[in-house]
């Protein structure tokens, strides 16, 4: 929730005073040492998380510039009637005959393109595709573009991503993302605790001026915007580095995984019904038109993405790629050879992890609730660069007069009571395991947190949380 927070007089760290077995006296040794992590927390971990919030809100703002900026491409007149799949293919690939078919996104929308991507095509970025858009009433090709993602993100918006999730450093620059994932949970569960314990008049904003007053909107912004920034966090992490390999192994375990179609062909008719067609081809056995039909006989309506078949022992796959609300994910394989669908896979059945995951990460990048879900996403990123931009602010504020960024005193660690420290510790060292982009740098801090405490103790000037000098 909070990104860089102090301290003002109300909220110093007390005395140590033996810890009577109560709740109450329990919070009163933790908070001292809730508030350093809090504002060390933020001091350092900030700058990542601005940079996340600026390059998110872009990405928020990226589907709706996408729409304008290519809407040559994506839109067309609505005619009488449309052309079938397979004749708007072929003028795709008259206009483009590089590279191999890698699927076909028929029309959704009346005034929408058919898009026909491409593989294997020099220039494009291997994991990219080349899409070419089509108008499905005329086959007049509109315009070729690169593509990313199951999404379909032509260039702007990938661009917009692709900065986002690593600022255009490839896998060590994923690293930045993970980490500010990593810790803005932590930071907004510490803020929202510390809202809630302070005493109510020192919420309020009217009628207060300076640090109080920046304390009160960073706090009450925080404390609204703080079940948003958990759920980005926990949702970031879903897909990170590392995080990520540990949430997957844990769904492995539990078998949550994200189940798919089964892609072989059935039958005598296996590896015989290409009749000439290459793999990675579209016009491989009975064709895209009856493949589509087949697939709409089932219930699959658009938008659909017809994958051909990989090679000649497999199938076609048609899949829903809807991800707004409700989802459209159900997908079904259809023999090349006789056009009868071989296998049936429905969203419903998905395991309950599984949907979880899909619409979390739906959710996270704006698809779920469209517009808006964008503009609450671009809501949240403002509110996170406010919130730091005041937390930085306090940091000076609170300093003013003495030293700059006066730090919170050492020795929190000491008022919290061991039957609190020991399983809180235990606890931290089980996320640290599983999130190590949290564990690692927390570690860094305590130790580096130490090192100072001891060079100050030798030079004679230890501060404890008390605030007495030891000499």
């Amino acid at each position: 929730m909070t990104t860089a927070p102090s301290t003002s007089t109300d909220e110093a760290p007390q005395p140590p005073a033996p810890a009577p077995a109560s709740a109450k006296s329990a919070w009163a040794g933790l908070r001292p040492l809730v508030l350093r992590l809090h504002f060390y927390a933020g001091v350092l971990v900030a700058p990542f998380l601005l940079v996340a919030a600026l390059t998110g809100l872009l990405y928020a703002a990226s589907f709706q510039a996408e729409k304008i900026a290519y809407d040559h491409e994506l839109t067309v007149p609505v005619g009488d009637r449309e052309l079938p799949v397979s004749a708007q293919v072929a003028a795709a690939r008259e206009a483009h005959p590089e590279g191999t078919v890698a699927a076909v996104r028929p029309s959704p929308e009346p005034d929408a393109t058919t898009r026909v991507m491409l593989s294997g095509i020099p220039g494009v970025d291997p994991d990219h595709t080349l899409a070419v858009f089509v108008d499905p009433y005329t086959g007049k090709v509109r315009g070729a573009l690169e593509q990313y993602g199951s999404t379909g993100a032509l260039p702007l918006r990938t661009w917009i991503d692709e900065f986002h999730r690593d600022l255009h450093l490839g896998e060590t620059g994923r690293l930045y993302s993970e980490f500010a994932a990593s810790w803005l949970w932590v930071i907004a569960g510490g803020g929202l605790v510390l809202w809630f314990s302070r005493r109510r008049a020192l919420r309020t904003v009217r009628g207060t001026r300076g640090r109080r007053r920046t304390l009160a909107l960073h706090g009450g912004v925080g404390v609204w915007a703080a079940a948003g920034f958990i759920f980005l966090s926990a949702t970031g992490l879903t897909w990170s580095t590392y995080a990520g390999a540990s949430i997957g192994d844990l769904r492995s375990s539990l078998g949550q995984e994200t189940p798919s179609v089964s892609a072989a062909a059935a039958g005598e008719h296996a590896g015989h019904h290409s009749a000439g067609a290459a793999a990675g081809d579209a016009a491989h056995g009975v064709g895209l038109d009856k493949v589509l039909a087949a697939a709409r006989a089932e219930g699959l309506g658009n938008p659909v993405e017809i994958v051909p078949p990989a090679d000649a022992e497999s199938a076609y796959v048609v899949r829903q790629i809807q991800r707004s609300w409700p989802e459209k994910q159900d997908s079904v394989a259809v023999d090349p050879a006789t056009g009868e669908v071989t296998d049936i896979l429905r969203f419903a059945d998905y395991p309950v992890l599984a949907k979880l995951t899909r619409w979390g990460i739906d959710l996270h990048t704006g698809n779920l609730f469209g517009l808006v879900n964008q503009i609450a996403l671009m809501a949240l990123a403002l509110a996170l660069i406010m919130l730091v931009l005041w937390g930085y602010r306090m940091w000076w504020q609170r300093g003013r007069g003495s030293a700059f960024g006066k730090p919170i005193p050492r020795g929190a660690w000491q008022q919290v009571p061991p039957y609190v420290l020991v399983p809180l510790l235990a606890l931290i060292a089980v996320l640290g395991y599983f999130v190590p982009l949290l564990g690692i740098p927390l570690a860094a801090f305590l130790a580096v947190d130490i090192v100072l405490g001891e060079i100050a103790h030798r030079r004679g000037r230890r501060t404890y949380a008390s605030g007495t000098a030891v000499r």
